[in-house]
């Protein structure tokens, strides 16, 4: 079965800019259809299909951060974030400021978009030659397998990179609570940033001095339940391009999951926390002392599950590369090579998503 998007948002988009991904169906759509098949397209080979199985690594968990004791300057609270971000690359915060009622209202916006009827829905969709818009992106072959997951990204910082015409505007409250939350989560990232440069040798504004105002992005992904969840992947594995990505989580569903010393161990959620996780420009810049993650997504049979990633990013025309507090000639020498942010997300988006194939392209 093939489910089109109409012409006229295919026109929507303007010049390249970050890349572009091929229009395929929406699966909401195709289990309306059909609740118990799953298209050939989405089966996946059978080295990448998850293990649906009692997880035998489940006494293992992601690291916790008090984000209050961190904005006091804690010591231990500090440590803490330094082993997170070398040994695991991922880290759940608590008590971190945005209030629960922000992240309802985003979670709901988010269900009442999905909820939508396709044609609505549609009014949104990704332009063939955009990242933004309702749809899936790192789609770049007619062959390749796809993920089991309906999402929509929009750009949300500078305000100037906002495209409107993606956002579903006659969607009673959507507009505020995005707007909301991602001042909010803003406030979360400038801390983090913060945190980030002290560790990396420099003080509490290194990093902005040397990458510029950040960018922000917000994928919102919507997982249906799969009659054969054993078969697909709601995001196939990979590192995410950004400087570091926070996560907003189904607070009653195990779905991501972390790949931690070669294990794939589930990120379980903490209600009210969110998720973070070192991007692949962090790894450049800590010339790898602090790696981007393999993760992935799995879905499930009973339920749908949702979640939010806000990315935060450097700008377009930046050059990333080690930092100099981070390369030591004889003890740390320098592991990547400089390249433009614009370059190298264009690259990313170029391919599907394949593990760490991204940061590898870049090193020396």
């Amino acid at each position: 079965m093939k489910l089109k998007v109409e012409k006229a948002s295919v026109e929507k988009g303007e010049g390249l800019g970050w890349g572009k991904s091929l229009l395929v169906p929406s699966i909401q759509e195709i289990l309306k259809n059909d609740s118990q098949s799953v298209p050939e397209r989405y089966i996946q080979e059978l080295k990448d299909r998850p293990l649906i199985s009692q997880n035998l690594f489940d006494s293992l968990q992601v690291p916790v951060i008090d984000f209050s004791m961190l904005a006091q300057k804690d010591a231990n609270e500090i440590r803490k974030l330094d082993l997170a971000c070398k040994e695991w690359g991922f880290f759940q915060i608590i008590n971190h400021g945005v209030r629960e009622e922000i992240m309802v209202n985003m979670k709901a916006a988010m269900a009442a978009f999905f909820e939508l009827p396709f044609q609505e829905k549609s009014k949104c969709a990704k332009a063939a030659n955009e990242i933004q818009g309702y749809g899936q992106n790192f789609v770049v072959s007619e062959n390749q397998k796809l993920d089991w997951c309906d999402m929509m990204f929009l750009k949300t910082f500078p305000h100037e990179t906002r495209k409107f015409n993606f956002w579903p505007l006659t969607l009673p409250g959507f507009k505020e609570a995005v707007e909301e939350y991602s001042t909010e989560i803003r406030k979360v990232s400038n801390k983090i940033d913060a945190n980030l440069s002290v560790l990396m040798g420099m003080d509490e504004n290194g990093l902005k001095r040397k990458l510029g105002e950040f960018q922000q992005g917000i994928r919102m992904n919507y997982y249906p339940k799969c009659s054969r969840p054993d078969l697909v992947l709601g995001i196939s594995p990979h590192s995410d391009g950004s400087l570091f990505t926070l996560l907003l989580q189904d607070d009653e569903i195990n779905g991501l999951q972390i790949k931690h010393k070669e294990v794939w161990i589930d990120a379980k959620p903490i209600p009210n926390s969110l998720v973070v996780n070192i991007g692949d420009a962090i790894e450049i810049l800590s010339n790898g002392m602090y790696k981007s993650i393999e993760h992935r997504a799995i879905s499930n049979e009973k339920k749908p599950r949702m979640s939010i990633a806000t990315f935060v990013m450097p700008g377009d025309e930046v050059q990333i590369g080690p930092l100099d507090s981070m390369v030591n000639e004889k003890h740390l020498p320098r592991s990547y090579r400089n390249i433009k942010y614009i370059d190298y997300i264009r690259q990313k988006f170029a391919m599907k998503m394949q593990g760490k194939a991204h940061t590898a392209s870049v090193k020396l």
